[in-house]
């Protein structure tokens, strides 16, 4: 008899992992609480791939052999803990892919950077010639790129929310970016659980993998400590200068030292990607692409021609002198931190959205220092006034990205710098994500 697989959340996770299983044989059934976008019902029925939405029916969810969560589902939801209590397997999607395939994965996680740094990785393989696909929190995932085609590398970008239902997931080199605060509201407002999840990236490596981390990053340095983990260990660094295994800044040049053969890359001014938070991205991508052995001229062509992703600083458009960067990408305090930090001019700010229990006193400084208006788009703002409200003395609080971009113009006088960057989700007024907000950002512009 089939073994019955039943996958909750029909995002691109679910039907990627409802046609891996089909493909390898299972019967597969899909349920979704939510309504399930056009094209991935058309999808499921193309596969003939039973399924449901607007609801979870518990008699047909409770027969699975195996149930795969989709990363936006909590786990203390009534019926993932019946699940529990039944004693049936709930994992993610990442376990289940990695059972079909051989290739080598090297896994990206991180507050911030990790699709900056999951995307130059990609780039750096692709252009050194490797057989390799970029999966996972970014293009399609995991699972869906396992059934479509054979592989040698898969870059994946992984969450917080596909590790908290890994349990057998295993990459090779597996690398943590940064650690602050983020989605704190999935993890009872505690920090060490969110760090703890992050830290699962690693639970699987042997003495054979690799576990590359941000040496400057005290909530990765405090909890590597408390850890025991059995990888290889490969920090890298722009404050200290390691002189071990690991990467750092040198007299402004890029050294690599791994398996004790040491190398200077490049010059940091050669990246095409600017900013403190891009040289540590550029760290975290030249390990494992000395560790794969692509070749030290591939990986210096590839850090000069990267371009930046779409929605992460991205200059849209200028009217009038008035310079509109789309940043939507930036969920995070500290993304968005970034992005005010890199800005010369003066700052018309957009910001807000899904509040994920943020700490705004860790922008205090930069938005004091740059900041000269603050323009609030979500449904509730009351949280970022009442945090700037004695630190920036004109703030605007709009619901429409319509009425946050004529307000920012409004307000900007020529020379000045309208950047996007809401420090937040974006699923209180944006189902589709910060791409739909950032397209919706740059439309908008566009018709300014």
């Amino acid at each position: 008899m089939k073994k019955k697989i039943v996958i909750l959340g029909a995002g691109e996770s679910g039907i990627g992992s409802a046609i891996l299983a089909k493909k390898q044989g299972y019967s597969v059934f899909v349920s979704d609480n939510g309504k399930i976008k056009e094209k991935y019902i058309a999808e499921l029925q193309q596969h003939q791939i039973e399924f449901e939405e607007e609801k979870h029916t518990i008699e047909k969810i409770l027969q699975a052999d195996e149930v795969i969560i989709s990363p936006g589902i909590p786990l203390n939801i009534p019926i993932v803990q019946e699940l529990y209590k039944k004693g049936i397997p709930v994992i993610s999607e990442l376990d289940f892919a990695q059972r079909f395939t051989s290739a080598k994965i090297i896994a990206v996680t991180g507050s911030n950077g990790k699709s900056t740094t999951t995307s130059l990785i990609y780039h750096t393989f692709k252009l050194a010639g490797y057989n390799v696909c970029i999966a996972g929190n970014i293009g399609n995932s995991f699972a869906r790129e396992v059934a479509l085609k054979k592989y040698d590398w898969y870059i994946l970008e992984v969450s917080s929310f596909q590790l908290d239902s890994s349990y057998t997931f295993h990459p090779h080199i597996a690398i943590i970016t940064t650690i602050s605060k983020n989605h704190l509201d999935r993890y009872d407002f505690q920090m060490d659980k969110y760090i703890d999840s992050k830290f699962r990236i690693t639970q699987n490596q042997t003495e054979t993998d690799y576990f590359v981390y941000n040496f400057d990053d005290k909530n990765i340095t405090t909890t590597l400590n408390k850890k025991n983990i059995k990888a290889k260990l490969i920090p890298f660094s722009i404050d200290t200068q390691l002189n071990r295994e690991g990467a750092w800044i040198e007299n402004e040049q890029i050294i690599i030292n791994i398996n004790q053969s040491k190398t200077t890359l490049m010059n940091v001014l050669e990246l095409s990607l600017k900013g403190k938070h891009n040289t540590y991205n550029a760290l975290a991508a030249a390990v494992p692409s000395i560790i794969a052995n692509v070749r030290r001229e591939k990986i210096r062509e590839s850090f000069q021609t990267f371009e930046n992703l779409e929605h992460r600083l991205e200059k849209v458009r200028v009217v009038n002198e008035v310079v509109f960067i789309n940043d939507s990408k930036s969920t995070s305090v500290q993304a968005t931190s970034y992005a005010l930090a890199m800005q010369e001019k003066p700052i018309i700010w957009i910001c807000g959205g899904k509040d994920k229990g943020n700490d705004y006193s860790e922008l205090y400084g930069v938005v004091k220092e740059k900041v000269k208006a603050i323009v609030c788009l979500g449904k509730d703002n009351s949280r970022i006034i009442a945090a700037f409200k004695n630190l920036v003395p004109v703030i605007v609080d709009t619901h429409s990205m319509e009425d946050a971009v004529k307000s920012a113009y409004k307000l900007a006088k020529k020379g000045d710098v309208v950047v996007f960057s809401p420090a937040c989700a974006s699923f209180d007024l944006f189902k589709g994500g910060y791409e739909e907000r950032g397209k919706k950002f740059k439309e908008v512009v566009a018709q300014l």
